[in-house]
């Protein structure tokens, strides 16, 4: 609609434009024959009066243009930054209100970010990973996967959060992934992994054998005579059902993984614990 006004607006002035024109040429013409006296005052009045008009005439329809052309470009609404635009909210011939409607969602997407949480107990080593990512850029310190499948392309921590969840105990930082194939989306869901940074072997047991009490973690280990007692272990990284122990076991303990709740500090219990195996961790 504002486009058609606009347009209608244009050739209003284009109309009064050509009426100043000729007012003004009939202006000059009657000045010209009243310098010889070959013409009445009244008519050279009149020429003069019908100039001024078509002037005031070709400044309104000026305005006029001018406000109209403002609306237009009120209407096209650009984006503040490159990206790729979602499926239209509205229709067209849609009522909206500014401030209010939301017309679009328009989403970076090269590079991507990725968020997950760390553990506090990792903060400083990821500081330092943050403070070096002009050496770290080109590795594999970052990389994620989906459903099994590696992404290509490793990434770089961009930040980290400014404080830690007293909840979680974790905090959350931000990776940035390069995605000019715009292979990665915003919202998806994706697997982080951060290969680690010390070649020791790790114990991996099933998390289901462990047992938490007042936020310390247990594990009831197989002793003489098949008796059990709580071995206090400090845990790491969880690996789908299974997860890192990374103090408090040792190669070749053997460890209660079914019915823990059933037991207590001395429960005997019949030969089938699993033994903690160790690992290499990546």
């Amino acid at each position: 609609m504002y486009n058609a006004n606009y347009q209608q607006s244009v050739a209003d002035l284009q109309v009064q434009e050509a009426n100043l024109m000729k007012a003004q040429k009939d202006a000059d013409r009657y000045h010209e024959l009243d310098k010889h006296d070959a013409i009445a005052k009244q008519q050279v009045d009149y020429a003069d009066a019908a100039l001024e008009s078509a002037k005031k005439q070709v400044a309104a329809a000026q305005a006029n243009v001018t406000a109209l052309k403002s609306n237009v470009n009120f209407s096209t609404i650009y984006s503040p930054f490159d990206g790729t635009i979602g499926i239209s909210q509205v229709k067209k011939g849609t009522l909206v209100v500014a401030g209010q409607t939301i017309l679009n969602t328009i989403s970076t997407n090269n590079p991507m970010a990725v968020d997950f949480s760390v553990d506090q107990n990792n903060i400083y080593r990821f500081l330092q990973l943050e403070q070096n990512n002009s050496a770290t850029e080109k590795d594999s310190t970052f990389t994620i996967s989906f459903n099994g499948t590696p992404y290509a392309f490793p990434g770089k921590i961009s930040l980290i959060d400014r404080a830690v969840d007293p909840q979680t105990g974790t905090i959350t930082t931000r990776l940035i992934f390069p995605n000019g194939k715009d292979m990665l989306k915003p919202g998806m869901n994706t697997t982080v992994r951060v290969k680690n940074s010390t070649k020791a072997n790790s114990t991996i047991i099933t998390y289901k054998a462990v047992t938490e009490q007042l936020g310390e973690f247990f594990v009831y280990k197989l002793g003489d005579s098949n008796k059990v007692h709580q071995q206090k272990i400090q845990l790491g990284k969880s690996m789908g059902s299974k997860i890192i122990v990374t103090d408090g076991l040792k190669d070749g303990d053997n460890i209660v993984v079914e019915g823990v709740q059933n037991l207590h500090e001395g429960s005997k219990v019949s030969i089938g614990s699993q033994q903690a195996s160790p690992a290499s961790k990546n």
